[in-house]
């Protein structure tokens, strides 16, 4: 960083925090220096401690960053909210690209650039001037220049003379400045700048700096430059440069004040190199001003590298000339190239869209994954030819022996019937497979014969394959004889995918033209040809490949991906590919023979621009064309005038008319578009896209970021349907945001209104929650992204055909109440309504139909985890994964990044261990510690369920993660999925004898209850399939269809609740006779469960109820058969499938009958027992039987060292020395268990050198519990684990104020509505809702017993805070003795107690 801006910033700040990578993260305070590691959490931390804990209403902090410009958004977009409003000066160097910084462009009042070292001495004190002045924070990016000298001491203002102008009170008591107000900011920089100026007096300081040439009263163009100080070397007059000195705020009025009136062109080059948007925050602010003259200059973007230092006339001139919507200036230095991959990284993209596509179907005939066994022949491709005909030969050979065993006598009916329908369907895509399934199974029942033998030999034939030969376009130069012509002649229904790799730039330096490979193959008239290129439609790119596939025949697919290295970016390849295919140089087109038979044109000219050549080829109608024709039908848009086009359009169109006629459907294509994030919009979707085509109409489907703007812009055929739901505090879902961005910049644009969409007819329904966001002023929120749909296309001209209809979770049925309503205008509107509909609907997929289709469990998991294209696994195999203990996951971090630069998902996944009853050893926990940092994130977590589970294992390191589990004599199984999920029981490390027999039925439940299925081994511990799959696997309790959903059992000692009973599908309370200290039994307990949606008032969360008592020989047997009857009677609907709704729609005691049936026996008349907390019993106790135990408080579960406690490493060096055993608790602590006299003392030690005592902690804090949520959890709405810790600090205090620092009050938070760290029983609980937005519970039972009640809709930070300080204040004052917080605000009116289920919405 500059000599200047270090020396400003120790002079003035009371604070000063430096970094850089070189050197260690230092805080600077008065005269202590402390010392961190390189930027990272501990960054984000230390700014929230300083800001929020340190005094600084006299001085300002100053964070002085060198060279970490890349990472520092990361950490500082969750905090911009929150450091806002601090006296905070953020000095950033920069040395290259500006694109990470101004990142931050948005969320902070003030951001000040700076190129030379002079302005970055002037913009230090101005930016520590405004931010002790407006209290509010300030970034100041410095653009270094490595050659520039820093500044001369004698120029730099002396201390006195800073120290008197910053931390001068002028203005600043007098107004409190809005963050949004931006001239009021304006106005603050103004007086600032001009104060400075007059204290410099040598120079004065500017928003802009200028240089033009000529004349000012003649400029026409003016350049803004963004980034390094390039000077002008300009002789042409009429051009200005500026210079902005300020980005933010910048209002309109300033912009329109420095750009001449006469100006008729305005270019801005910045020094981005990489942006995930199409116009920038600077770009938006210049069009904005300047939209507001008339007539408006022709504004546009460019990019200036970091080699350029001048602007000269040729560059003026290519500026004025070109036809690049965004010009490059100089380059950019890459710094640290990736590595290349086995396979070149960018033809990844073509095989994981065809692994997507096609799942289990895919076969990629020339892998290089079959090198090791073919030798390199095996890429050839036509090598990879004969491996086709050998396995469509096969196939024929099924078919022959199918044939051969229908004419059987002895065949019965029933595999006859089946075998009859595969025929008829061998060639239908899913047809075939679903058939084909049936028989396999149908045979593995049959008496052997031979000729069975030889069709189960050749079962892999039954599924449609999609053959497909991958290659790199360089193998068929010689077109004449190359592999592609025993391709095209073959006949085979094979398709072959050619990627092209050449550089638009470079196609003058490369004399082969590969792409006329295409021209070659429609010569042949019998293949299907098409040109793709994915990153410039993604549409079309699935379309063809899906149109290829269901070609009778062969098929080739060009397909262009620029690249000319591994070192290309993603977003060179988007420029290269948008260049070429809007040039004309690459076209993309589909030609179909098979539309030829039906009388419709088989080329389809599916891009904007066309390559000369292919219009000659097609004009001149090739000999060999004429051979398969006998009367050429050419596309007309290439070879016919405007005139014979408009005659021949009118014809076709007059034709199409008259065929809707003959088939009493005259309606216009239904295009369907949807933005989804929980999916219900997207089953809405595809529901009516099925009903639609039951009633004869033409309908198609994609998600919303699929179609782009210029697809939608010179649409007139389709009439377009949009459905979308709400996300957050009313913003777009996922796959809808990249479009909603560029509508809105679209709408932005005056040229635009009323005229960019003015042929496009929609519609639009949306999906809200009304009381999702309950106060008034957040009444904008509901079903926003669908009213702003509606107005935003109609004020681009589109033509509205129905008007908005808005579903709403809170109506009788939820949003289905409106869509019936809207549903059957539509009909009405396509003149449909009358039609009758005798065709069923086609049932949907859900995962049931996973479940069975996965064959116990396998799926194609082991397919995916063997596939090195992709981090992520097919779609259908992540729920299957559950059932093997892991989770798939991604960095929602960086989710929309990765999105936005058109990269895989930073995918990664979680994995837990099976311990029932929460229990391991030292040796096994020094394993689990190792292989958390060997391939985890280096952490672990103790959950809920009383076990331990790992984040962040990629894809390549989970089948060792999983095996090095079982090497510690642990394995995954039966701790997720729909079945049971590692049962828990109570830690009681007082009762030693108890806790044995309690542990010792867990582990006979568990074992009774586990699947038998052999997929678990034979997938990550390399066991052999039993007998090649001719011994099925069978699931004695689950069947194929396993349970509706999960399925939790617990085992409470009473007088403590600690595994919190009432909350699980099964509890078993112990009864303990005192006088032999054995448990004599367990009173029984069903139909707990905390897991709701909200907004759906159908789904509740519910406290389990006792059906009777059993004996412990009893309890294994009563599992089995509780599980059994909700396998078979349970709701398998999504929101109605837990144990819970079973019970109640059965009836407590009609449930409790069948169960006793199936027992045999009826259960005894229940115990008395007593519960006093749900709380764990930390620090020291001794057992009965000596020993001596420890519990340890670890916030939430969290097992990572930190600057304050190293909580792994204290543990770690404890399991090297400890004899006993660890347990865990379900309110995710640990249980140091079995301690002998003669190691007490090392262990405690150990615990006092970390930290570790729970010395100090209060009791809300000892209280408190969070479930993961961000940035891993796919169902997390708003933060948890990070954000709890955070909010207990400041209630701390609140209780401080009030003498409760001992006082126990539960407090539960989760990122959703799944209730994973049980809130809902919580005296205090939070639902994740939106970011910083929750639901808010209250009155939960102190022990478990009762559900909280929900107090408050949604409440944010502020809210929360707001509404327990007087609330505990009044706790302090009026309980009564020995009341708990949940009671007293029930007594107290606060919140009604909830007696039932049903209570909890009301």
């Amino acid at each position: 960083m500059s000599l200047a801006v270090s020396r400003i910033a120790q002079l003035v700040s009371q604070v000063v925090i430096n970094v850089s990578p070189q050197n260690p993260l230092k805080v600077h305070y008065d005269a202590l220096n402390v010392d961190f590691v390189c930027p990272d959490e501990d960054l984000a931390a230390t700014l929230r401690c300083v800001c929020q804990k340190l005094e600084i209403d006299s001085g300002i902090v100053s964070l002085v960053v060198s060279n970490c410009a890349d990472i520092l958004p990361r950490i500082l977009l969750p905090l911009a909210g929150e450091l806002s409003h601090f006296p905070l000066v953020i000095h950033i160097e920069v040395e290259q690209d500006l694109s990470s910084v101004f990142l931050l462009h948005s969320s902070f009042p003030f951001l000040l650039l700076s190129v030379n070292p002079l302005e970055a001495h002037d913009n230090s004190i101005l930016a520590s001037s405004l931010a002790h002045s407006s209290r509010q924070a300030v970034i100041h990016v410095y653009c270094r220049d490595r050659n520039a000298a820093d500044v001369d001491i004698h120029v730099m203002l002396g201390e006195k003379f800073i120290l008197d102008y910053v931390l001068k009170d002028t203005g600043r008591n007098e107004v409190v400045i809005a963050e949004d107000d931006a001239e009021a900011l304006w106005r603050a920089y103004k007086d600032a700048s001009s104060r400075l100026s007059h204290l410099i007096s040598t120079r004065t300081l500017q928003p802009f700096g200028s240089q033009y040439s000529g004349q000012k009263s003649d400029v026409h163009t003016v350049i803004f430059i963004i980034g390094n100080h390039c000077i002008s070397d300009i002789s042409l007059a009429g051009v200005q440069i500026i210079y902005p000195k300020i980005t933010v705020p910048l209002p309109s009025s300033s912009i329109l004040e420095v750009v001449p009136s006469r100006a008729a062109r305005v270019f801005i080059l910045e020094q981005f190199r990489k942006w995930p948007t199409k116009w920038t925050p600077f770009h938006l602010e210049v069009v904005r001003a300047l939209q507001q003259r008339n007539p408006t200059p022709i504004i546009r973007g460019g990019i200036l590298g970091y080699s350029k230092t001048s602007i000269t006339d040729s560059d003026v001139e290519m500026l004025l000339n070109s036809t690049e919507e965004r010009v490059q200036f100089g380059s950019f230095v890459d710094s640290n190239p990736p590595a290349s991959p086995l396979i070149p990284k960018h033809e990844l993209s073509y095989l994981k869209l065809l692994e997507n596509l096609f799942d289990v179907r895919f076969q990629h005939s020339n892998s290089p994954d079959l090198t090791p066994l073919h030798g390199h022949l095996a890429t050839n491709p036509e090598f990879a030819l004969g491996r086709v005909r050998g396995q469509l030969e096969e196939r024929a050979r099924l078919v022959k022996i199918t044939e051969d065993v229908m004419t059987n006598s002895s065949t019965n009916n029933e595999l006859h019937s089946l075998l009859s329908e595969w025929l008829i369907h061998k060639d239908n895509v899913l047809r075939s497979r679903t058939f084909g399934e049936e028989i396999i199974q149908r045979l593995e029942h049959e008496i052997r014969s031979p000729i069975l033998h030889q069709m189960i030999a050749l079962k892999h034939h039954f599924t449609l394959p999609s053959h497909w030969i991958v290659v790199s376009s360089s193998w068929s130069y010689d077109i004449g004889s190359s592999g592609l012509h025993h391709v095209l002649s073959s006949g085979l229904r094979v398709n072959i995918l050619i990627i092209h790799t050449t550089s638009y730039m470079l196609r003058q330096s490369n004399d082969h033209r590969q792409h006329d490979i295409g021209l070659y193959a429609m010569n042949y008239g019998s293949a299907y040809v098409a040109s793709v290129a994915i990153y410039s439609s993604y549409a079309h790119t699935i379309q063809v490949l899906v149109e290829a596939d269901l070609f009778d025949g062969p098929s080739v697919v060009l397909a262009y991906l620029p690249n000319q290295s591994d070192q290309t970016s993603a977003m060179d390849v988007l420029k290269e590919t948008k260049l070429a295919v809007d040039s004309g140089y690459w076209p993309l087109y589909r030609w179909n023979p098979s539309k030829d038979i039906e009388g419709e044109e088989p080329f389809s000219l599916d891009s904007d621009s066309i390559n000369n050549n292919l219009a000659e080829f097609l004009d001149r109608q090739n000999h060999l064309s004429q051979l398969v024709r006998s009367k050429p039908a050419l596309n007309t848009e290439i070879t016919g005038n405007l005139g014979y086009s408009l005659k021949e359009a009118r014809r076709l169109k007059a034709q199409k008319t008259y065929s809707r006629l003959l088939h009493t459907v005259e309606a216009p294509p239904i295009r369907i578009l949807y933005a989804s994030d929980g999916g219900t919009a997207e089953k809405m979707a595809k529901r009516l896209v099925i009903r639609g085509k039951i009633r004869g109409l033409d309908v198609s489907i994609a998600a919303l970021d699929l179609i782009s703007l210029d697809a939608l812009k010179d649409e007139d055929e389709h009439v377009n349907v949009f459905i979308t739901s709400t996300a957050g505090q009313g913003e777009p879902p996922q796959n809808g945001r990249k479009f909603f961005k560029s509508l809105n910049t679209a709408a932005s644009i005056v040229e635009n209104k009323a005229t960019l969409f003015s042929k496009l007819r929609y519609l639009v329904f949306g999906l809200g929650d009304s009381h999702y966001w309950p106060r008034d002023e957040d009444a904008r929120y509901y079903n926003r992204p669908s009213k702003e749909l509606d107005y935003k296309l109609a004020l681009l001209g589109a033509q509205r055909v129905l008007d908005l209809h808005l579903g709403d979770a809170q109506d009788a049925d939820g949003p289905e109440t409106q869509y019936k309503v809207w549903e059957a205008q539509i009909w009405k509107v396509f003149g449909v309504d009358t039609v009758e509909v005798s065709e069923k609907e086609p049932d949907p997929i859900t995962l049931e139909h996973v479940k069975v289709a996965s064959n116990f469990l396998r799926g194609t998991i082991a397919e995916g985890i063997s596939d090195v294209c992709t981090g992520g696994l097919a779609p259908s195999d992540p729920p299957l994964t559950k059932y093997h203990g892991i989770w798939q996951q991604d960095d929602r971090d960086v989710r929309e990044e990765h999105q936005a630069q058109g990269l895989d998902l930073a995918y990664n996944f979680m994995v837990r261990t099976r311990m029932p009853g929460g229990s391991c050893t030292p040796v096994q926990w020094l394993k689990l510690d190792r292989l958390s940092d060997e391939y985890g994130n280096g952490t672990m977590k103790i959950t809920t369920r009383q076990t331990l589970q790992f984040h962040g294992i990629l894809k390549r390191f989970l089948k060792k993660s999983i095996q090095d589990i079982n090497r510690a004599l642990l394995d995954t199984l039966e701790v997720g999925g729909d079945v049971n999920s590692n049962i828990v029981c109570s830690s009681i490390p007082t009762m030693s004898e108890i806790h044995a027999q309690v542990h010792s039925c867990c582990m006979e439940i568990s074992e009774r209850l586990m699947p038998r299925t052999t997929a678990y081994h034979e997938i990550w511990l390399d066991e052999k399939m039993v007998a090649g799959h001719a011994v099925k696997d069978y699931e004695p309790i689950y069947s194929e269809w396993y349970l509706p959903r999960k399925f939790k059992i617990a085992i409470a000692v009473p007088p403590t609740n600690d595994v919190d009973v009432f909350t699980n599908d099964l509890g078993y309370i112990t009864i303990v006779d005192d006088r032999s200290r054995n448990v004599i039994g367990y009173n029984v307990l069903v139909g707990g469960g905390m897991g709701t949606t909200l907004g759906n008032q159908k789904t509740y969360p519910r406290v389990a109820s006792i059906i009777g008592f059993c004996t412990p020989e009893q309890a294994v047997d009563v599992a089995e058969k509780v599980t059994l009857v909700q396998r078979d009677y349970g709701d398998r609907i999504e929101y109605a499938a837990r144990l819970k709704y079973t019970v109640d729609r059965m009836g407590l005691d009609e449930f409790k009958a069948e169960v006793e049936r199936r027992l045999g026996f009826s259960f005894q008349a229940a115990h008395p027992y007593h519960f006093t907390q749900n709380l764990d019993q930390y620090g020291w106790s001794t057992g009965e039987n000596g020993k001596h135990y420890f519990t340890v408080f670890i916030e939430n579960g969290r097992i990572q060292d930190t600057q304050n406690k190293g909580v792994k490493t204290c543990l770690r060096e404890i399991a090297k020395i400890h004899k006993g055993t660890f347990r865990f608790t379900t309110n995710q602590h640990l249980v140091i268990a079995e301690i002998g006299v003669d190691n007490l003392s090392n262990i405690e030690n150990i615990l006092s050198r970390y930290n570790m005592d729970n010395q100090g902690l209060s009791g809300l804090r000892l209280s408190s519990s969070a479930c993961v949520a961000f940035p891993t959890c796919g169902l997390a709405m708003a933060e948890s684990e990070r954000y709890l810790p955070l909010l207990i600090d400041k209630v701390e205090m609140i209780c401080e104020e009030n003498g409760l620092h001992n006082d126990s009050i539960v407090i539960r938070m989760t990122g959703c509505s799944a209730g994973c760290t049980r809130p809902n029983v919580a005296e205090i609980g939070f639902l994740g809702k939106a970011p910083g937005a929750y639901m808010m519970l209250l009155g939960g039972g102190a022990f478990g017993q009762r559900l909280a009640k929900v107090y408050r809709e949604n409440v944010t930070e502020p809210d929360i805070l707001a509404i327990l300080r007087p609330m505990i204040k009044h706790y302090a004052l009026d309980r009564l003795e020995g009341e708990r917080f949940g009671d007293f605000v029930i007594r107290t009116g606060y919140v009604p107690a909830v007696t039932s289920s049903q209570e909890y919405w009301k």
